[in-house]
């Protein structure tokens, strides 16, 4: 309430916006975006199902996650299912805020394909446990215990009531991405742990008060602080012998990010940039398919992207082009072979059912968002 009054004396702005949403059956999806009009503010993302129709709460619900989490809820659908998302964005960084009744969440491979952001994700419940599974594990995560996960892993959660997330973007977070990729799938049940817990309350308490300046500063503190507690972690792994090489992967991975538009990128130029030999670059990838099918996978996905980009008026021709596909008929059967649909599937929005929305406006507060992925490519 003092955080709502403040910002009221600030010149408080509410904008809501009602979005129609023709799926595979009518709903309105309620998108309330809260903006601070002082230029200080630490603006953010706020989405709401609690002005809806209780029938209708789920599915607005539902939707706002839809592209990057499949959902179910765990309640009566005659209860509704008043729910409220609070996103801060701090470039690199995104804090979110989330409170639910009973949900069941999933990251499938299939929305791994579709929307292929792979950032990290350090989560935490409040008030109750988590039930997480992984691709081999099953762990129940006390309250108050944080987590790690990625996105570009599958994952399934079962969980209840107040929860924070941290979702760190991988280029932002290259000096300790050993030691995140380390940690994942890890509970942190750990005294550094409880540090990161901690942290991560003090952070809630906090963000509504602080100017946007601080975001790079406060991004390089959470950097810092996830350094400190993820160490031991990393430590104890290495000792019990998993001898997984986190630094190479990730040269090799920028390497191909920085690459998707070369002809040459190859196993040659990969060695190269990643600094490694042709025998440890392919046993890297030995799991993703081969050198060849992961660069093609990397470059299918910029292509997914683009074409979804409704402020990218390319030609599909084009697209294929730049990304080094020898033509537009073999950069159309592997796009149907990797997403279940055409380029032109993919650029009319089939991939909720709908025609492509005019881009939303933006604002001197920063981009405008409509959705959870919005708020995740935007940081």
């Amino acid at each position: 309430m003092y955080a709502l009054q403040k910002c009221k004396s600030r010149c408080f702005a509410l904008l809501t916006v009602h979005v129609r949403l023709n799926c595979s059956r009518p709903f309105v999806q309620l998108f309330v975006a809260t903006r601070c009009q002082s230029a200080n503010a630490m603006i953010p993302a706020m989405f709401s199902t609690h002005s809806l129709p209780a029938s209708e709460q789920f599915d607005a619900w539902h939707g706002w996650y839809g592209s990057v989490f499949d959902t179910a809820s765990r309640q009566p659908a005659g209860e509704g299912f008043r729910a409220r998302n609070t996103t801060w964005r701090m470039g690199g960084v995104l804090f979110s805020r989330v409170s639910t009744p009973p949900i069941a969440i999933t990251r499938t491979k299939a929305l791994i394909r579709r929307n292929p952001v792979d950032h990290w994700g350090v989560n935490l419940g409040k008030q109750s446990a988590i039930d997480l599974k992984l691709e081999r594990d099953a762990v129940k995560v006390p309250a108050r215990v944080p987590f790690l996960i990625s996105l570009d892993r599958e994952m399934y959660q079962e969980r209840a009531r107040d929860r924070f997330q941290l979702y760190l973007a991988r280029d932002s977070f290259q000096a300790i991405a050993p030691l995140l990729d380390a940690a994942r799938g890890t509970a942190l049940d750990t005294p550094e742990g409880k540090l990161l817990a901690d942290y991560m309350l003090l952070l809630e308490r906090n963000l509504p008060f602080l100017p946007a300046s601080d975001g790079p500063k406060l991004a390089a503190a959470i950097q810092a602080m996830l350094g400190a507690c993820l160490a031991p972690s990393a430590d104890r792994i290495a000792e019990a012998g998993r001898h997984i090489d986190f630094t190479l992967m990730e040269r090799v991975r920028q390497a191909v990010r920085r690459n998707l538009r070369s002809p040459s990128l190859g196993p040659d130029k990969l060695c190269r940039e990643a600094a490694t030999s042709r025998s440890q670059l392919y046993r890297l990838l030995e799991g993703e398919g081969g050198v060849a099918h992961y660069i093609q996978r990397r470059r299918l996905s910029e292509s997914f992207t683009m074409l979804c980009d409704v402020t990218n008026n390319l030609p599909i021709g084009k697209v294929a082009e730049i990304l080094c596909f020898a033509d537009g008929s073999s950069f159309s059967r592997a796009f149907r072979r990797e997403f279940g649909m055409s380029p032109s599937d993919a650029r009319g929005g089939s991939l909720v059912g709908l025609p492509p929305s005019p881009p939303p406006s933006r604002s001197p507060a920063g981009p405008a968002v409509t959705s959870f992925s919005d708020c995740l490519r935007s940081m």
